[in-house]
């Protein structure tokens, strides 16, 4: 159903705030699709769900050498594709940095993304017309749509001092 104002990501059904019960939700998809969530999969998908702000592989990679101390970059590569590719994180290309998607149970998705230049926080949206337009006027073109990521820059109302 559209909403009339775009929102925050806040489906109590499926939206997940912490951490370990993001993991949960994420080991139950993977079992309800035969897939396997090796331990160092789980730690990135922990970390990444424990993160304030969208995380980089590297600053992953250092923070999973404090629990797998063989850990290296092409581990951590791996893990995230497997994360990406099942729906299960999203990347913020343009800053280069992987955030929890807010509905790991789900098929996969695209969604509007805000994104503060000052202190980096990323906010999903929910906005269904969003999301339609940009199909829409896709397949107007005969262009067919694999993924959709919309990435919008600016200030978060406390970097901008609350003014709206």
């Amino acid at each position: 159903m559209a909403q009339d104002h775009p929102q925050p990501c806040t489906d109590p059904h499926h939206h997940v705030d912490d951490a370990d019960g993001f993991v949960r939700e994420v080991e139950f998809a993977c079992a309800e699709r035969g897939l396997r969530l090796t331990p160092i999969r789980t730690e990135a998908l922990r970390l990444i769900a424990a993160a304030t702000r969208p995380i980089k592989a590297y600053d992953l990679l250092d923070q999973m050498k404090a629990a797998h101390a063989a850990a290296a970059p092409p581990t951590v590569y791996r893990a995230l594709e497997f994360l990406l590719a099942n729906g299960f994180v999203h990347k913020l290309e343009s800053i280069n940095a992987y955030i929890g998607c807010h509905h790991p149970r789900t098929a996969q998705h695209s969604v509007p993304f805000l994104i503060c230049d000052r202190c980096q926080l990323a906010v999903e949206l929910e906005d269904a017309r969003v999301v339609a337009l940009l199909e829409t006027s896709a397949r107007a073109l005969g262009f067919h749509a694999q993924a959709q990521t919309l990435e919008v820059h600016g200030l978060c109302a406390d970097c901008a001092g609350g003014a709206e």
